[in-house]
């Protein structure tokens, strides 16, 4: 099993960036992919980024290409979400995730073994 923290939300305003951590320990060698999702209040959890851990590619939600970097150091078993260029539409608990596998979609959250608890980004306008 794989234990995953995240940190780094927190308020900022329209415009502003963010970078989230999400610091895995446990059974990280089983990691294969991790991803980033988020969750709005009254919306449906929402993929926003994922990465391989081995080869390092990356995949991005459609609202949030262009803005938002995933990225991560293998030494620190730590993944990284830049954002950048936050609107008040950002705002959710956002969550970290890992899987052992590719498995069919990397946008799928019922595809993901282990989660973390979640931080809050809060984006005023």
């Amino acid at each position: 099993q794989v234990q995953l923290l995240e940190s780094g939300g927190g308020l900022v305003q329209a415009g502003d960036s963010l970078r989230l951590s999400c610091a895995a320990s446990g059974d990280t060698q089983n990691i294969y992919v991790m991803g980033w999702f988020r969750q709005a209040p009254g919306k449906e959890r929402e993929f926003v980024a994922a990465i391989t851990w081995k080869s390092g590619s990356d995949f991005y939600g459609d609202s949030v290409a262009g803005r938002f970097t995933i990225s991560r150091d293998e030494d620190k078993n730590t993944m990284y979400l830049q954002m950048a260029s936050l609107t008040p539409e950002d705002t959710a608990v956002y969550y970290c995730a890992s899987k052992p596998s590719l498995g069919s979609s990397l946008r799928r959250g019922d595809e993901y073994s282990d989660w973390g608890q979640g931080t809050q980004v809060t984006v005023s306008s």
